[in-house]
């Protein structure tokens, strides 16, 4: 079982580096939701500018090539390294990275995967994943993202939904069912668990492969890329991608978290529309499928 050792490290380096100036936390305030299905997210509101890695204007320098070393928790096999994200909105929000350059918007490979697991075998989580600018991916550079969970807590505001999911069966795609847009773009199924990293990285890679042909993303032992962009999110118990048509809608960007149940809103976001039509309809108008997926704000 995991032992939690990189958590541990994790949250004694966030000490470190918030007192270095090295991390620095967004501050945000938390927002009630109302409607249907509300109580499936956690909205936030933050309370300043947008860091600038997140900003659309402007050149963006690569904080991973190097990393700052006052960030890092643990270097992994020969080819990743563990890190704090710069800008957390909970402590110990941790990033896998690639130590040299590797495209957010190619495959995860076999490596990515080794070292995943790895780090899963001590301290598991919310594993997550953005491939590119429109899933809602800030860096070019490869990272995959972990939020650390405690055994028994609830993983995510929308756990209940994947796990719905996950039990759904093929009647959903009966000729001339309306079929919701959600449930159309993503693929989950049940995570195989080995005691073994070696081998558990090789099923994962497995059903990720499987995952992103059941989608229509490809093959990812291809030399194209995925065919469209996604969103994966992992948990002890399942793995999920996600299609994506578009980051944003309202003044909401969307990434892997979202579809978790997490939402951030910005200056720029549309509050009253949010609380009018509520967070399934904001991922329904980032997905294929939407009838009606044409960003309202500029």
């Amino acid at each position: 079982m995991a032992e939690k050792q990189f958590w541990s490290k994790a949250l004694e380096r966030s000490d470190q580096a918030w007192k270095s100036g090295a991390l620095i936390p967004l501050s945000t305030s938390n927002i009630k939701l109302s409607g249907t299905g509300a109580e499936h997210f956690e909205l936030r509101q933050l309370n300043a500018a947008l860091p600038r890695h997140h900003r659309p204007e402007g050149p963006k320098p690569n904080p991973f090539l190097p990393w700052d070393p006052r960030l890092e928790v643990e270097r992994i096999h020969h080819s990743h390294v563990l890190i704090l994200n710069k800008y957390p909105v909970q402590r110990a929000h941790m990033l896998l990275i690639t130590r040299c350059w590797a495209s957010q918007v190619h495959w995860l490979s076999p490596e990515d995967w080794h070292a995943l697991a790895h780090v899963d075998s001590d301290c598991t989580g919310l594993w997550f994943f953005n491939s590119g600018p429109r899933a809602g991916a800030s860096q070019p550079h490869r990272h995959l993202q972990l939020l650390p969970r405690h055994r028994g807590e609830r993983i995510c505001p929308r756990q209940s939904w994947f796990t719905e999911q996950l039990q759904m069966t093929a009647a959903l795609t009966c000729e001339g069912q309306t079929i919701d847009p959600l449930h159309q773009s993503c693929v989950i199924a049940e995570r195989p668990l080995s005691k073994n990293p070696d081998e558990e990285a090789t099923l994962l890679h497995d059903l990720y492969r499987s995952l992103s042909s059941r989608l229509g993303l490809g093959d990812a032992l291809s030399q194209e890329p995925p065919a469209f962009p996604y969103n994966l999110l992992m948990t002890e118990s399942w793995m999920a991608l996600i299609s994506r048509s578009q980051e944003h809608f309202m003044g909401f960007s969307i990434n892997a978290l979202g579809f978790a149940g997490y939402l951030l809103a910005t200056q720029r976001s549309d509050l009253s529309w949010l609380q009018s039509h509520g967070g399934e309809q904001l991922l329904r108008r980032v997905v294929p499928g939407s009838s009606d997926s044409t960003e309202e704000l500029n």
